[in-house]
């Protein structure tokens, strides 16, 4: 009976993309959650969902979906953030806040003014039951390269994210190293649009990560323990969704959100037994 239930949304073409494009989102998602965090970006990153809005309006009044618009979208928005907080002087936050409202503002007018035919619903909050064949193929090329970037620049991020001044005073390139982080950060924001949504794509970014840094003693611990939340969030959301009929990108976010109060509850239990019982 058990199995049956696990494997009856399998019967489903849709179903099998929907839960390999959850699966890739949620662990690429919390993976880099934890970077996010520990460089207090939370801010910045919801910037980035929301500053897609226009240039998605634009893509698809020219006929372009919005998996294809995801990669020259998600680099464009992270090259002009970089640039905008580095060349400006009225602090970070400021700069982003403008940028996240004029942008947000700027897509809703262009969806407008261009009678562009999206489905806002399905835009800010997820509409996963919805991907194609080729929507699955362009986010596991995305989670591919994103994944391998961080790889390969492991340890000159993790320095950074750790030590900015330390790094610079080691000689590494800290403009390449943020721009870097910027664009994989955007890219894996941008590709869990449609999973997600604008509004919940911070939720699975953040709170999976947040969940295993109050479990995990090591940053490397807590970028494992991450994925695991993330996927998990992801997979058993979907589920829930399809038995329960509940939407899938808020149900996702719901189960993210439990597992960190489970994390926060078995802290608290781990440092002090005594003050649960009370």
């Amino acid at each position: 009976m058990g199995v049956e239930i696990l494997l009856e949304p399998f019967k489903y073409d849709f179903m099998i993309r929907s839960f390999v494009t959850a699966l890739l989102s949620g662990t690429m998602l919390s993976i880099l959650g934890t970077f996010t965090i520990n460089k207090n970006m939370g801010f910045m990153a919801d910037a980035m969902a929301h500053a897609t809005l226009p240039i998605i309006a634009v893509g698809v009044f020219f006929g372009f979906s919005i998996s294809e618009l995801g990669a020259p979208a998600a680099i464009l928005i992270a090259l002009f953030l970089g640039f905008i907080i580095k060349n400006t002087n009225i602090g970070e936050d400021t700069s982003i806040g403008i940028i996240f409202s004029s942008f947000f503002a700027l897509g809703f007018i262009l969806i407008s003014v261009l009678d562009v035919s999206i489905n806002l619903e399905d835009l800010l909050f997820g509409q996963i039951l919805a991907v194609s064949a080729s929507d699955v193929a362009v986010i596991s090329t995305l989670f591919v390269v994103v994944l391998s970037t961080l790889f390969i620049f492991f340890k000159q991020i993790l320095f950074y994210s750790f030590d900015p001044i330390g790094a610079q005073v080691r000689d590494l390139n800290v403009t390449f190293l943020n721009y870097l982080f910027l664009i994989i950060l955007s890219l894996s924001i941008v590709s869990s649009l449609q999973t997600v949504g604008i509004v919940l794509v911070l939720s699975m970014l953040l709170i999976p990560a947040a969940a295993a840094k109050l479990v995990s003693r090591t940053f490397t611990g807590s970028i494992k323990i991450s994925a695991i939340f993330g996927a998990t969030s992801s997979v058993a959301g979907l589920y829930l969704s399809y038995y329960f009929n509940l939407p899938s990108g808020p149900t996702m976010s719901m189960v993210a959100s439990g597992i960190f109060i489970l994390s926060f509850l078995t802290k608290k239990l781990m440092m002090n037994p005594k003050s649960i019982s009370r």
